[in-house]
């Protein structure tokens, strides 16, 4: 029976490492370990206190002295499941600090010296700083980030008193710039004096130090052979001598609502009057077309008509620039007749494959996708195929 029980117990054990012990990290181990023990502490604590003072005794003292630290522990479980779910412990982590205080110092109360009573204060809040501790690392694990960040550090401390650096510069860096800096605001204050008209007296100290700048610059900073240091000079002094320009920028607002483009004319297809210029070809309308009589017109009609078909037989569409180049009539002649035989079913049909299939609006020539049925169109109540 022994055997059978010891064996049980170690498939429990192990069972239990393996699923909560062995998946967590040690700090979170140890924690948990350093958390019992205080909450044990403060329990035994609690059972002195009210045999002594509230005079339990017997079963009733074994069932009501551990009230408060199964309320501590029932707090930090809702805390940290509200912490996964809205990273935050909320009200349920107050309640925790609230609780162990009220542990500490009941169990403080009843304490024999003050030693003890020290001790007994001590053991719960490391308990409840033991969980913060816990419940910050898992806060930062799950998002990423810090709970808050203190405005008072000994690194802002020591930056803000000049002994520490804020960006990862070296000392012949930082000593570099300060030298440029200090040649800079030197000859800032010459020009200065000099606009203003200043006596010889105070324009002489004035080039002093900036002669003294100046060397101090050439001998420390390599400024005489460093194009990276000149160059960073020249940007000083070009930002401190134009500071005045700055009340005559006028940056834009960022709030402003965006400026609204003007809408631009699309075309749809068909159209019976649609411009079909894609490089925007302009004509001179100023001046009327040539006047021709009735067979020169008639003539120059049917050859833009076969120029068209021609077109059309090899699937391109052409435009009206390409029939006035071809057959030598006038660009807005040309636009009219197009204007009439694009709405033919097969003219139109290669606009709208065009159109439906790549995008391509009728602007110009441009090469018809040819489908495997084409589709049939009408135009006026006719059909063709």
């Amino acid at each position: 029976m022994a055997y059978l029980a010891a064996r049980a117990l170690y498939r429990a054990a192990n069972q239990f490492f393996h699923r909560y012990v062995a998946p967590r990290p040690a700090e979170d181990i140890l924690t948990i370990v350093a958390a019992s023990i205080a909450t044990g502490v403060s329990a035994q604590g609690m059972w002195r206190f009210s045999g002594d003072v509230l005079g339990f005794d017997g079963p009733l003292r074994l069932l009501l002295f551990a009230f408060i630290e199964v309320a501590v522990i029932t707090s930090a479980v809702r805390a940290r499941r509200n912490m996964r779910e809205n990273y935050s412990a909320g009200i349920d982590g107050i309640a925790v600090w609230t609780l162990t205080g009220l542990s500490a110092v009941l169990s403080s109360m009843d304490a024999r010296s003050l030693a003890e009573a020290v001790f007994r204060l001590a053991a719960p809040l490391v308990a409840a700083w033991l969980w913060e501790r816990g419940m910050a690392i898992e806060r930062h694990r799950i998002t990423g980030r810090h709970r808050i960040n203190w405005r008072l550090t000994p690194e802002r401390m020591l930056v803000r008193v000049g002994l520490a650096e804020v960006s990862d510069r070296t000392a012949s860096e930082v000593d570099a710039h300060r030298r440029l800096t200090r040649v800079a605001l030197a000859a800032k204050r010459a020009r200065a004096l000099r606009e203003a008209g200043a006596s010889d007296r105070k324009m002489r100290g004035a080039l002093t130090k900036l002669d003294k700048a100046m060397d101090r610059a050439v001998e420390h900073t390599g400024l005489a052979v460093d194009s990276t240091r000149q160059e960073a000079l020249l940007s000083q002094i070009g930002a401190l001598y134009n500071t005045s320009a700055l009340i005559d920028l006028t940056p834009p607002v960022p709030w402003a609502p965006e400026a609204e483009e003007p809408p631009r004319l699309t075309h749809a297809l068909p159209a019976a009057a649609m411009d079909d210029d894609d490089e925007g070809e302009v004509e001179m309308l100023d001046s009327p077309p040539p006047v021709v009589d009735t067979a020169q017109r008639a003539a120059l009609l049917r050859a833009a008509r076969e120029y068209w078909d021609k077109q059309i037989e090899r699937k391109f569409v052409p435009r009206a620039s390409d029939i006035a180049h071809e057959i030598g009539i006038s660009l807005a002649t040309a636009r009219e007749y197009r204007a009439l035989w694009k709405l033919e079913p097969r003219a139109h049909a290669l606009i709208e494959a065009a159109f439906r299939e790549h995008g391509i609006v009728d602007t110009g020539t441009f090469p018809a996708i040819e489908t495997q049925q084409e589709r049939v169109l009408t135009v006026n109540g006719s059909s063709h195929g």
